[in-house]
């Protein structure tokens, strides 16, 4: 055990943690000239598209120093807030954590969060500075921001370049020497943490563990303790680059477990394993449960598909398990699934690799928060779908839930960042200086607003340079509305709305706007119609399209005319009675877009 070191990697999104994991396992060759490629470890086709990380992933590496071996157990984990679920997993299974900060873009919101959930674990923290050999590399000033904000020693500070592979001897030198060793009795109980699992279409479902007491042998009969499902280990090993079988994986180790689980359900993220002849007596208490914070429905596009969706979301489940789903139905599009996301980016992720590696073609309904509804009768309802909301004479008030946003940005974008959070409801609550031009600007505001375009245009307004990065304060009263579109008379319960009362009218102007460019023309006129309750606040008509009836209507009296003209009418005013209107999938997705 004392030869293990357990680390992770934790930085702001694109500060180049991925490049240097590649270095690393270059450097201590567990990975051959051969097969080395850029960002080893994000094996998603999607990851490296984006060039982000999108799943924490669990490597095994050998480095020897001073004529003495070690076994390096790296888990690289994702660096935007929306996969803050991942790196909180990647945490509870180390003994010290990388943190990477970029010497051109300096400390930025992301890091300092996952910092702090590092520190709550009590992990050995290195700082290293990254990307040293860029030319607009500022490593003084950045190496200020370090000290001020973990209160290290400048010396302590190793600068690297993942990208020249500069400072890596140094930084696994000092794994070896700064991280401590795992601790844990291998006489004890089997008591093995689940931090992730994937779906085999072979052999079943794969689940990575983290070794706190005890060893596991291949064959045992072994236990889940939340679940109380019993499997033998059938192959356990430890993960190189590909999955290396072991007869034994001994404390403080991480390894995976084959057992022929068929169901999704029988493995959690967070579970401990034990054996079944000498169970341990208590679960390990693992990383914080996930909240979702925005929920979408996802349906097929073909009802028939339903039950596909079914077992692609589980399949999809067991790789990512921060999302959540239940079913339900909607009058516009059928049978489909509310689903609970941790934020855009990540419904955005799960609806591509639901396409790409299941070939599920889906339609998202307009993403929205969970909101608390209290009535005049004393119950309380949870609303996480518009269409759940009691009747409006029920209610006595509504309440929505709260974030605390800190944005770090340049001090010359301070008007416009501030001037978007209170367009969003923002209050601001603090402002600090962390360098004479980088400022934070703390609000506290409603993730409802931050729900659609937000994040986005942060980035414009900022030219790229402010980082976001959030965290749930509780539930506050809010005067809050339904809104409703209606389509020919027609309620579109997919694209209903719960919105402030002040922001109600623009937005159902807007989306009746976008409607009538997205909805193709027919043989009759459709209004649409956007509603409060019986309350009409905004309409727009699409023209009916109408053939030429008095064409062959040569002179003659004008009653012949108008004869044939009534006669039009009243098939239209038939038609309009009895014709539904087709919602394309676009007009789904503009909602989300109405400020383009």
């Amino acid at each position: 055990m004392k030869q293990i070191r357990n680390f992770c990697i934790i930085a702001h999104i694109d500060h180049g943690k991925s490049t240097l994991a590649d270095r690393l396992l270059e450097y201590t060759n567990t990975i051959s000239k051969r097969e080395m490629q850029a960002q080893v470890l994000d094996d998603m086709d999607l990851e490296k598209e984006r060039g982000i990380t999108i799943k924490s992933h669990a490597i095994q590496m050998d480095y020897e120093l001073n004529g003495q071996k070690y076994v390096f157990n790296l888990i690289d984990t994702p660096g935007h807030v929306d996969f803050s679920y991942e790196v909180s997993r990647s945490i509870a299974a180390c003994e010290g954590a990388l943190l990477i900060v970029d010497a051109a873009q300096g400390i930025q919101a992301q890091t300092i969060s996952n910092l702090y959930l590092a520190l709550e674990h009590d992990l050995t923290i290195i700082p290293i500075l990254n990307k040293i050999d860029l030319p607009s590399a500022e490593p003084e000033m950045v190496k200020d921001q370090i000290v001020d904000l973990l209160g290290c020693k400048r010396e302590e500070i190793l600068a690297a370049s993942g990208k020249t592979g500069m400072g890596v001897h140094e930084i696994l030198a000092a794994i070896v020497e700064r991280i401590p060793s795992p601790k844990g009795d291998e006489a004890a109980p089997l008591q093995a943490l689940i931090f992730d699992s994937v779906f085999n279409s072979f052999r079943g479902i794969i689940a990575y563990f983290r070794i706190y007491n005890g060893s596991i042998k291949k064959g045992d009969k072994v236990k889940f303790v939340n679940t109380g499902a019993e499997y033998n280990a059938d192959e356990i090993g430890v993960l190189r680059l590909k999955q290396e079988p072991r007869d034994k994986v001994l404390t403080g180790d991480v390894g995976y477990i084959i057992s022929g689980i068929k169901e999704a359900r029988e493995v959690k993220v967070g579970d401990t394993i034990t054996t079944s002849a000498n169970p341990c007596t208590e679960a390990i208490q693992g990383f914080e449960d996930v909240k979702p914070m925005v929920f979408a429905g996802i349906y097929p596009v073909d009802t028939e598909d339903f039950e596909e969706l079914r077992y692609s979301m589980e399949k999809l489940q067991l790789n990512d398990a921060s999302l959540t789903w239940e079913p339900e139905s909607s009058a516009a599009l059928g049978f489909g699934f509310r689903c609970g996301f941790l934020g855009m980016l990540h419904m955005e992720i799960i609806q591509e690799r639901l396409e790409r590696e299941f070939n599920m073609t889906v339609i998202t309904t307009v993403p929205n928060v969970s909101y608390i509804s209290y009535l005049t009768n004393g119950d309380v309802v949870i609303v996480n779908n518009p269409s759940d909301l009691p009747d409006p004479g029920r209610i006595d008030y509504i309440e929505e839930p709260y974030i605390k946003a800190a944005i770090i940005t340049k001090s010359e974008f301070i008007g416009p960042v501030m001037s978007l959070c209170i367009e969003k409801r923002g209050q601001i609550v603090g402002q600090n200086y962390l360098t004479a031009d980088r400022v934070e600007l703390l609000f506290e505001m409603p993730l409802g607003e931050i729900v659609f375009d937000f994040y986005d245009r942060l980035k414009s307004i900022s030219k790229g340079y402010a980082s976001f990065d959030y965290h749930r304060i509780g539930m506050r009263q809010s005067d809050l509305v339904k809104l409703d579109i209606l389509l020919n008379s027609d309620q579109v319960d997919a694209l209903s709305a719960l919105i402030h009362r002040s922001n109600a009218h623009e937005f159902g102007k807007k989306i009746c706007e976008k409607l009538k460019e997205l909805i193709p023309r027919q043989q009759f006129e459709i209004p649409i119609q956007a509603a409060i309750g019986a309350k009409i606040i905004a309409r727009e008509t699409i023209r009916a399209i109408r053939k030429d009836v008095t064409a062959k209507c040569y002179g003659g009296d004008i009653s012949r005319k108008r004869k044939l003209l009534e006669k039009q009418k009243e098939g239209k005013k038939r038609m309009r009675q009895v014709g539904s209107v087709e919602i394309p999938q676009s007009a789904f997705m503009a909602v989300l877009k109405l400020n383009d």
